[in-house]
C-alpha cells in the first residue's frame, strides 16, 4: 500500500483508492493472481494481496502437502511419502533457530513476548498457523495440490498484456488436472529440499553411509560413530554440535578461514574434501586420508521450478537465477515473481518487503521500467557483483547487503522501511554466534525502540554490544 509522509515527517493515510481506480478506468478489473506454496513466502505473498481487496481478488495458494509452513514441518520420515510424493522438509528434531525471535518475526505480527529469543521448530510452526489464523488466510489455501504447469498467455486485455495458466493435479493422478488463468503468480516454492551434492572424484567409491542434511533427523543414529561433515554454513555447525553431545567423532570439512571460536568436544576442522580413493579412503585437499563410517554432505540444495515454461528463459545456472529484476521478475515476463531466492537473510521480513514491493509494482504505484532498462539493470548489478570478487554462486547471497537491498524496495515501492533496529541486533547476533557458537542460542534480546535493543545472558546480566565493522 503507498504512502506519503508530510513536511514534519508524520505518516500520512494510505491512499490504496488511486491505484484501484486507474486498474478500473484501464478495464482491468480486479487482478488475480496464483501463490504457488504456502510456506512462510507465500503466506506472507498471500496476506498482502488480501489486504488490499481493492484491487486484487482473493489469491489461490497452492499447497502440496496437508499443513501450512513449508520447510519448519518436520517429519520424521524421509525419502517419500506412502503415496509416492517426495517429502521436502529438511528440518530436524531438535532444530532451535538462530536468529532471535525478535527480527525473525514477520515485522507486523511478532512472536509471543513470553517465548525465548532462540525457539524451537515446533513454535516457528504454530507462530506460522497464528499468522494464518490473523490475516485469515485458511480458505485461501488449497492442500494436496501439485503446480503441473505455468505458462504464459498473451491475452491485451490483461496486465501488461500477459495471463498465466496454472495447472494442478492432486501430483498423484495428473490425468485428473485443472487448468486455471490468472494475472500474475508469486513461485513461493522454497529451495531447501533438492540437495546439492558436489562433484567429489570417486565419490561412488566411498563404503560407508552417504548422506545429505535434508535426511538427517537426530543425532542418535550416529553415537559413536566417525563422521566426516562437509560444509560448515549454519546447518553443518548446529549438526556437528548434535553429533557431538553423542560422542561422534566429527571432522568439520570446509573451505571458509579457519573457525577460531571453540568448537564442540570430539569436533575437529580440516579442508575440504578433494577426492574418493579406490579403496573408500576420504583425501583432503592438504592430503591427509580418513576413512568415516559417515560421510554428511550439509551442502546446501538446488533452486528447482520444474513447473516452469522453459521457453520462457528462467534459468539456474551455479546457483544463480536468472535473469531476475531486483532478484524477483523476468523482464520478459514481469508478472511472474520468484519470492524469496536469495540466501544468507532474515527471511520473513524479507519475504514482507518482497511482497510490498510486488504490490507496488502490479498497483502500479512502482512504474516498471521497459523490458530493455530491466535486463541493462540486472547486467550492471551483476558486473558490479563480479567486479567486487562474488563468484555467480554467490550472488544471491546477499548477507550484510541484505538491508541496503530490503531499504532499495522499499523507497522504489513507498512503503515503510523495516525499522532502524533490525539491521543492527540482526548483525550483532552474527558476530556473538561468530564468538561463541556453543552458548549464543542462550542469549534473550529485547527490542528498547525503533532504534535500539538490548541483550542478556542465560543469568539476566545485560551484554555490551558488539562493534559492527559497518553501522546497519
Amino acid at each position: 500500500m503507498s504512502s506519503t509522509r508530510d513536511d514534519v515527517g508524520r505518516q500520512r493515510p494510505p491512499v490504496a483508492n488511486i491505484p484501484a481506480l486507474k486498474l478500473r478506468m484501464s478495464g482491468l478489473g480486479k487482478l488475480r493472481v496464483a501463490v504457488i506454496g504456502a510456506g512462510a513466502a507465500g503466506l506472507c505473498a498471500a496476506r498482502h494481496i488480501l489486504a488490499r481487496q481493492d484491487l486484487f481478488a482473493p489469491p489461490v495458494v497452492y499447497e502440496l502437502s496437508k499443513y501450512v509452513g513449508g520447510t519448519w514441518v518436520y517429519e520424521d520420515q524421509v525419502g517419500h511419502y506412502d503415496n509416492g510424493l517426495p517429502i521436502h522438509s529438511s528440518m530436524y528434531r531438535d532444530l532451535r533457530t538462530n536468529i532471535p525471535k525478535e527480527v525473525m518475526s514477520f515485522p507486523d505480527f511478532p512472536f509471543a513476548k513470553d517465548l525465548p529469543s532462540f525457539v524451537h521448530h515446533t513454535e516457528v510452526r504454530t507462530y506460522l498457523e497464528q499468522y494464518c489464523d490473523h490475516y485469515r488466510l485458511w480458505d485461501h489455501i488449497r492442500f494436496g495440490t501439485m503446480v503441473d504447469a505455468v505458462n504464459p498467455v498473451h491475452e491485451k486485455r490483461r496486465w501488461k498484456g500477459l495471463a498465466w495458466d496454472v495447472t494442478t493435479s492432486d501430483g498423484v493422478d495428473r490425468s485428473l488436472s485443472i487448468k486455471e488463468r490468472f494475472d500474475a503468480v508469486m513461485v513461493c516454492n522454497g529451495h531447501f529440499y533438492d540437495p546439492y551434492i558436489p562433484a567429489i572424484p570417486g565419490l561412488e567409491k566411498f563404503k560407508g553411509m552417504l548422506m545429505h542434511s535434508h535426511d538427517y533427523r537426530s543425532a542418535e543414529p550416529f553415537e559413536g560413530k566417525s563422521v566426516v561433515l562437509l560444509g560448515a554454513g549454519l546447518s553443518g555447525l548446529d549438526i556437528a554440535m548434535e553429533l557431538s553431545s553423542v560422542n561422534a567423532k566429527v571432522i568439520l570439512s570446509h573451505g571458509q578461514q579457519p573457525l577460531t571460536c571453540p568448537l564442540p568436544s570430539g569436533v575437529e576442522q580440516a579442508p575440504p574434501v578433494a577426492k574418493v580413493l579406490d579403496d573408500g579412503t576420504l583425501e583432503f585437499e592438504d592430503g591427509k586420508q580418513v576413512m568415516p563410517e559417515v560421510f554428511l554432505f550439509c551442502t546446501g540444495y538446488n533452486f528447482t521450478f520444474p513447473f516452469l515454461d522453459k521457453e520462457m528463459g528462467v534459468q539456474v545456472k551455479d546457483h544463480l537465477v536468472f535473469p531476475l529484476y531486483k532478484f524477483l521478475m523476468p523482464p520478459a515476463y514481469p508478472s511472474l515473481f520468484i519470492v524469496g531466492i536469495c540466501r544468507a537473510i532474515c527471511p520473513f521480513p524479507h519475504f514482507h518487503i518482497q511482497s510490498q514491493f510486488i504490490i507496488s509494482v502490479l498497483e502500479g504505484s512502482f512504474p516498471l521500467p521497459s523490458r530493455e532498462e530491466m535486463e541493462k539493470d540486472i547486467e550492471l548489478d551483476i558486473a558490479a557483483r563480479r567486479a567486487r570478487g562474488i563468484a555467480t554462486r554467490h550472488i544471491l547471497k546477499l548477507d550484510s547487503e541484505q538491508w541496503a537491498y530490503n531499504d532499495h524496495l522499499a523507497q522504489l515501492g513507498g512503503f515503510e522501511p523495516l525499522p532502524r533496529y533490525w539491521s543492527n541486533l540482526y548483525e550483532s547476533n552474527k558476530v556473538f554466534r561468530a564468538q561463541d557458537m556453543l552458548n549464543y542460542k542462550t542469549h534473550n534480546y529485547a527490542v528498547l525502540s525503533e532504534t535500539d535493543w538490548m541483550v542478556q545472558n542465560l543469568q539476566g546480566q545485560q551484554l555490551p554490544k558488539p562493534q559492527l565493522k559497518h553501522i546497519f
